[in-house]
């Protein structure tokens, strides 16, 4: 159980395959492009996961949500939640850099 002032922790339920319905086209995608599985979305008590968030967001495994940091769920949501996606990011600054010639205009 994951509580305020508790770790999280990657444990067997967060890996267990789930129905992703009409999106698990994507999330295989990104299983490939990432090389590791979607961790369970959700918690063994209905929560959103920040071990999936983290995943979705393309972050390293741990980065937020790994043991070392010690944050709650609540704390490693909000800073998720404020975060951005590397990935996002790196397209953006490459569309805006005005030296950037190897885009079209």
């Amino acid at each position: 159980e994951v509580g305020p002032g508790r770790r999280l922790a990657t444990t067997e339920s967060d890996r267990t395959p789930c129905d992703f319905g009409p999106f698990t086209e994507a999330i295989r995608r990104w299983e490939r492009i990432l090389g590791r599985p979607a961790p369970n979305p959700i918690d063994d008590r209905g929560n959103l996961s920040p071990l999936f968030v983290e995943w979705m967001m393309g972050l390293d495994e741990g980065w937020v949500c790994g043991d070392d940091v010690g944050l709650s769920r609540s704390a490693a949501l909000r800073i998720l939640g404020n975060g951005v996606v590397p990935a996002q990011a790196a397209l953006a600054l490459t569309l805006l850099d005005p030296l950037n010639h190897d885009q079209e205009a």
